[in-house]
């Protein structure tokens, strides 16, 4: 722990990348991160609850957390912060204070997949030993990469002569939308002056960095059940109401929602079971579903016809249903101003082979709540990439990393934060790029709490 983290880049990473904890139970990942933390020395140190209201946090697992505790205590966490983080409360907010100057956010998240890593020989963490040791679970869109990211930033600012305020954010249950929320409404999210968001790959190779994103896709995930009436599917089958045959209504009708004129919209149903037994007439039927949109009415526009379809299929057979939106997250786009100045600083940045001022991100990210938060408050937002050569695609069991684009992301993004100071402020262009920047979608935040 007393050698510098920019010397085990590596080593960090693959640790991670052994130990990973989906949405809202990475308490060894949380445990481990304040443990570089407090190793660092930084001026504050929230984590999980002191980090952000948990009332504000979307898609919490209903699902019993005593596992991934009893994990991460035999793994050696501080007990006193598992503790802490009770209830799932995980992720952290770390802040350097370094005197007079610009207040600079950095988000990264912490959260992994349920997905099985490859066991195949030609798949490197596997042949190298630090493969998923925890069954159906695995770091598939580099967050392993993004943590060390983050506290080799800190480690690298605490030792320059930056003169300001950098906040970094270590944020939970991105993969679910979760975790933005919270962490946007948390005070530490005030008053910053510039924040960036990151992300590895992204089909970027090695080599390459995105100055900021175009385009997020505003995105919610829809939970539905159905509750029908069982029967006796050969005996007396009209005494029932088929949830199942409901929900295979509900699935034909939803793609059949059309699409809107003013832009990109996108519905899917990724999960649904129902049944029993052959014999017997489904009661209950779930599903579990998204709905995105180019802009955050038209996400909107997405969901209110996606749950309309699904009570409309339900009350068809007779049927009723519950639709829950678990978690969404707003768009948010890149601030013009921050992009050049990422492109500046990246050109020079040794590794860099290209640099791309912008790109469509086609996606979703729940970092757009920081970005609206700080947006809104006057400040500027982009969410670059830093590019690394993956063999396969992210959330694949056999996504990893050109572990090269660790010291390249360290560099770009220690950079940055350090001409951020020496420019600041950066002029914005106009003051109406800021707002359309945002989307103009003052609510945003606030709109996440009650989904």
């Amino acid at each position: 722990m007393n050698e510098p983290i920019r010397d085990r880049l590596v080593t960090l990473r693959r640790t991670l990348h052994r130990h990973p904890e989906p949405a809202w139970r990475e308490f060894y990942t949380t445990a481990r991160v304040v443990e570089e933390l407090r190793a660092i020395g930084v001026d504050e140190l929230a984590v999980g609850p002191d980090a952000y209201d948990p009332a504000d946090r979307m898609a919490v697992p209903d699902a019993d957390l005593e596992p991934w505790i009893s994990r991460a205590r035999e793994l050696g966490a501080d007990p006193a912060l598992l503790d802490r983080m009770t209830g799932g409360n995980t992720g952290a907010v770390a802040v350097l204070e370094c005197g007079d100057g610009p207040a600079v956010g950095l988000r990264v998240d912490i959260d992994a997949l349920f997905i099985e890593e490859s066991t195949d020989t030609g798949h490197d963490p596997a042949a190298e030993g630090f493969r998923s040791e925890v069954e159906g679970t695995m770091h598939a869109c580099g967050h392993d990469v993004h943590m060390t990211w983050g506290l080799a930033v800190l480690e690298a600012i605490k030792e320059s002569d930056f003169a300001g305020r950098l906040v970094v954010f270590f944020q939970p249950a991105e993969e679910t939308s979760g975790g933005g929320c919270p962490m946007a409404k948390s005070a530490f999210a005030a008053d910053l002056d510039y924040l960036l968001a990151v992300h590895v790959g992204l089909d970027h190779p090695t080599g390459e960095v995105v100055a900021g994103i175009e385009k997020p896709l505003a995105m919610c995930h829809v939970d539905a059940t159905i509750h029908g009436r069982s029967a006796h599917a050969g005996k007396a089958p009209e005494e029932g109401a088929n949830a199942m045959h409901a929900m295979g209504t509900a699935i034909e009708n939803t793609y059949g929602i059309p699409r809107h004129s003013d832009g990109m919209t996108r519905v899917n149903i990724g999960r649904a079971e129902a049944g029993t037994a052959s014999n017997v007439i489904a009661e209950r039927a779930h599903m579990e579903a998204e709905a995105r949109g180019e802009t955050t009415e038209l996400m909107e526009y997405m969901k209110d016809r996606l749950a309309r379809t699904i009570n409309s299929a339900a009350t068809m057979h007779d049927c009723q249903a519950d639709v829950e939106v678990v978690s969404e997250s707003p768009r948010s786009d890149s601030d013009p101003e921050l992009q050049a100045l990422v492109s500046e600083v990246a050109e020079g940045v040794p590794g860099t082979e290209r640099v791309l001022p912008a790109a469509d991100f086609g996606a979703s990210e729940d970092a757009t709540f920081l970005m609206n938060r700080v947006q809104r408050d006057g400040g500027l937002a982009t969410y670059l990439i830093v590019g690394t050569d993956h063999p396969d695609s992210h959330h694949t069991p056999k996504f990893d990393v050109d572990e090269a684009s660790l010291t390249h992301g360290v560099d770009v993004l220690s950079e940055t934060i350090l001409e951020l100071e020496r420019q600041h402020p950066v002029a914005h262009a106009n003051t109406d790029s800021v707002a359309s920047a945002a989307n103009t979608d003052t609510d945003s935040v606030d709109a996440g709490r009650g989904a």
